[in-house]
C-alpha cells in the first residue's frame, strides 16, 4: 500500500509539474517565524529579500476544534515572493510516511478542489500522526520553501 501511496504522489507531482514550470519566485526563501496557524499549527512567515509569507491551518469539519484522521482541512496562504504558491502536506505514523499531498493555491490554478486535504489514505487507517504543511514556490530549478507549519491530525 506504501508503495501504491508513493507511486500515486509521483505521478501527481509529474503530472503538476509542467504546470507550474512557468511560476516565477524568489531564491533563498525562508522560515522567518511569525504567526501561528488556525486550530492549533504553528504557522510561520518567511520569504527572502523584502517578501513575507504566512500559512495558517484551517479545519473544515472541526467537530473537537482540531484536525482528525479523515476529515478535510485547507490553508490560508499570504505571500508576496510570488503569484503562483503551492501548499504541500505531510503525514507521518512512528516516522512512516502515511499521507502526502499538494495543490496550487492561486487563481487560475487547473485543480481548485485539491486545495480541500482529507486527511486519510490507504496507509493510513486510523490513528493520530504528525504533519507538516509546507508553503512552496517553483524557482525554474525546483520547490524552495516560503513557510511551514506543523500539526497534528487525531486519531
Amino acid at each position: 500500500m506504501r508503495i501504491i501511496t508513493l507511486a500515486l504522489a509521483v505521478c501527481a507531482l509529474a503530472v503538476a509539474a509542467p504546470a507550474i514550470a512557468d511560476r516565477g519566485g524568489v531564491p533563498n526563501g525562508g522560515n522567518n517565524g511569525g504567526e501561528n496557524g488556525n486550530k492549533g499549527g504553528n504557522g510561520n512567515s518567511g520569504g527572502g529579500g523584502n517578501h513575507s509569507s504566512s500559512l495558517a491551518l484551517v479545519v473544515l469539519d472541526p467537530d473537537d476544534g482540531g484536525a482528525n484522521h479523515g476529515e478535510q482541512v485547507t490553508f490560508e496562504v499570504s505571500t508576496t515572493a510570488t503569484d503562483k504558491p503551492y501548499v504541500s502536506v505531510s503525514c507521518y505514523q512512528d516516522g512512516t510516511l502515511v499521507y502526502s499531498a499538494s495543490a496550487g493555491f492561486y487563481e487560475g490554478y487547473a485543480w481548485p478542489w485539491t486545495q480541500v486535504f482529507t486527511l486519510s489514505s490507504n496507509a493510513w487507517s486510523g490513528g493520530a500522526a504528525d504533519c507538516r504543511a509546507s508553503l512552496d514556490y517553483w524557482d525554474g530549478r525546483g520547490m524552495r520553501s516560503l513557510a511551514s507549519l506543523s500539526f497534528t491530525a487525531y486519531a
